[in-house]
């Protein structure tokens, strides 16, 4: 096991080590960890106590290869109320991945709200041996996020060739304790490489079983290692590092037989979760062109705390 996803290399330069590396090849990193270096990225520019980093949407140029990279942040557009900043990454000599953030005023007065069925995800059990965070506590009998209420025990049918949507997916009451091991293997990933990301990511899965699952997808995940070495992660990036799963974790397709990569990913945080464990509440779509969409929601022990999209391009290997 690596001590981190990146080692510090100089000013706004940072090596990858081999635990960024993604399923698809042992070359090239998951989506996870340079979204979250962009995002730390954005956080330390030019920063002001009074506001929070609340949406990150990344685009993905091209592979971002495990080495040495680079990061130069600027903002777009400063601001008290909201401010606009970028974060572009080098590797190699090219830009690999481009990063815009909002960052959003703290406002004392704004009361928190949200769907009255969207606190905890039904059945979503923290794993056995994981400490909840001081004072979370899971609201009795929460329902489904987002609203999306289903009889008592049913599942919203998907339609051939897709998944539900998120928080929709599964029905029934809470799983048992002992239904949720401590740890689990690590999940199949057919012909994937997983001794990167797969294996840095601690995966306790709900529903859905495994990346060669064809099916939506409950899994609680926590980083084992910290995105940047000697650091603890802010909320944002421990999110990214995670989010970026989500299309992994609800495939609909075969990876032995297709390719299904994210080209993408946008996260907004309505809040900072708490704790190190976040689960990912994920369904993926495809279309009839090769383009898939997937949509996950993010939970902490106090319930929802936002959602992430990802574009995906499909297309047999």
């Amino acid at each position: 096991m690596h001590s981190a996803f990146y080692e510090p290399a100089g000013t706004d330069t940072f090596v990858a080590s081999q635990a960024t590396a993604g399923p698809w090849s042992a070359q090239a990193q998951h989506g996870g960890p340079p979204s979250a270096l962009a995002a730390r990225a954005i956080q330390r520019h030019e920063p002001d106590e009074g506001q929070r980093l609340a949406r990150v949407a990344v685009d993905i140029l091209r592979p971002v290869p495990v080495t040495k990279v680079t990061v130069k942040t600027r903002t777009l557009r400063p601001g008290r109320r909201v401010a606009l900043l970028e974060a572009i990454m080098e590797a190699d000599g090219q830009e690999v991945l481009h990063a815009r953030g909002w960052r959003i005023a703290l406002s004392a007065g704004a009361p928190a709200a949200m769907p009255a069925a969207a606190a905890m995800p039904a059945g979503a059990a923290m794993p056995a041996g994981a400490a909840m965070p001081a004072g979370a506590a899971t609201p009795a009998g929460a329902a489904t996020p987002a609203g999306a209420a289903t009889p008592a025990g049913a599942a919203t049918p998907a339609a051939p060739g897709t998944s539900a949507s998120p928080a929709t997916a599964t029905g029934g009451g809470p799983p048992e304790p002992s239904e949720i091991p401590a740890e689990q293997p690590l999940p199949a990933f057919p012909e994937g490489h997983r001794a990167g990301y797969l294996s840095a990511i601690d995966w306790r899965f709900l529903s859905g079983g495994g990346f060669d699952t064809p099916e939506p997808a409950r899994v609680w995940t926590r980083p084992r290692i910290p995105l940047v070495a000697g650091e603890e992660p802010s909320p944002m990036c421990r999110a990214l590092l995670v989010a970026d799963s989500g299309s992994g974790v609800s495939a609909v397709l075969d990876p032995a037989r297709f390719l299904f990569i994210n080209v993408d990913l946008t996260l907004v945080l309505q809040r900072d979760p708490v704790g190190e464990w976040l689960l990912l509440d994920a369904a993926t779509s495809i279309g009839d062109h090769g383009t898939g969409l997937a949509e996950t929601v993010l939970s902490d022990a106090d319930g929802p705390c936002g959602r992430a999209l990802q574009t995906l391009l499909v297309a047999p290997r």
